[in-house]
């Protein structure tokens, strides 16, 4: 990064649970970077670590990305709502299982990853629709099951959210073409989850629509010159 300041953007993050976190998160976001996370720590999502964060993003006027795992990351995803109402200056970016896990009605929040058609009404669906600073990151293998499961659904909610929605890659192969994969899933294996995700992406989206998720949302949101 010192070598090569204009090829890099970067997020700030620290542990949340540790009482000098604001400190080095607020370091980090003087010192350039352009959001805050991947929050990903055993903590309630409303509770009082996370509260300081994010205070820290809407001061900085910067998103916050959140790992959504129920009974493991940022629990109690049922009171989502009430803290983006709470936190109307908060730009919050979702991620992670329980948040593609709940574009369905009947989503268990113990199901990591739900297979089977959606129940219209899903949470993470009201929310994107209801309050102005919730987005949603489609990466990893959450994001990329979330659109697999049912096609139909994902078409119209991809049109849907068409402003709200932003690729990520979150995938741990080297090639872009699964050499180091190491899930064993049949879904998976031998494969690069940003490029299934991106084939389901252009699969059920225009070209248009297509460069406002992988390209434009994201550009706007983190405000990059390009």
């Amino acid at each position: 990064m010192a070598q090569y300041p204009d090829r890099f953007v970067r997020f700030a993050n620290a542990d949340v649970r540790a009482p000098g976190s604001p400190d080095l998160i607020r370091a980090g976001l003087k010192g350039g970077a352009i959001g805050v996370g991947e929050l990903k720590y055993p903590v309630q999502v409303d509770g009082p670590e996370m509260a300081r964060v994010y205070d820290l993003a809407a001061e900085f006027r910067v998103p916050v990305l959140i790992h959504f795992e129920e009974g493991g990351f940022n629990s109690g995803f049922k009171r989502l709502p009430n803290l983006l109402k709470s936190h109307p200056q908060t730009i919050f970016i979702g991620h992670a299982q329980t948040w593609w896990a709940n574009i369905s009605a009947d989503a268990a929040n113990e199901a990591g990853y739900p297979t089977g058609s959606v129940k219209s009404g899903g949470l993470t669906d009201k929310m994107l629709s209801d309050y102005p600073n919730i987005y949603g990151d489609l990466s990893a293998n959450s994001g990329r099951n979330a659109l697999a499961r049912d096609p139909e659904f994902s078409a119209a909610f991809l049109v849907r959210h068409r402003s709200k929605l932003m690729f990520g890659s979150d995938c741990q192969c080297r090639d872009g073409r699964g050499a180091g994969q190491p899930s064993n899933s049949p879904a998976l294996k031998n494969k690069c989850i940003a490029r299934e995700t991106l084939t389901l992406l252009q699969r059920f989206t225009s070209p248009e629509l297509f460069r406002t998720i992988t390209w434009q949302n994201g550009v706007q949101l983190l405000r990059l010159s390009a």
